[in-house]
């Protein structure tokens, strides 16, 4: 009937064929993938597309200004001006509040109730 090599050779095609279609299907698989990457790339590509077409609709300084004109009364805004930096020395002046933290910081003094002031590496509660 058959020959021990004829069952080899049998077995051997069969694998074969059964890693074919598995390299295959994976093949597929992934073909599969990359299209849904693609089509979501084109997706993120249209939707920012859209954003900087809004983007630039509503930044056009003709629409601006029609709103500044058109709010003026009611937010109270200043008149546009072609200057819109503004230098360090035109900044008005912040207040400068400084208190007195030594104690409650990292390599404080911490005052322990005598006359001794030890100085410590932790934070003093």
């Amino acid at each position: 009937m058959f020959r021990t090599s004829d069952i080899v050779l049998i077995a051997v095609m069969v694998s074969a064929a059964a890693f074919t279609y598995k390299t295959k299907h994976e093949a597929e698989e992934k073909l599969v993938a990359v299209r849904k990457i693609e089509q979501q790339i084109r997706f993120e590509e249209d939707s920012i597309d859209l954003l900087k077409a809004d983007w630039s609709l509503l930044t056009q300084p003709a629409r601006l200004q029609k709103l500044a004109e058109t709010y003026q009364n009611e937010l109270q805004l200043a008149p546009v001006e072609a200057r819109q930096i503004v230098g360090l020395d035109d900044l008005p002046t912040k207040p400068v509040d400084v208190q007195d933290t030594s104690t409650k910081r990292l390599g404080g003094v911490a005052d322990i109730g005598g006359t001794d002031k030890v100085v410590t590496g932790a934070v003093v509660r």
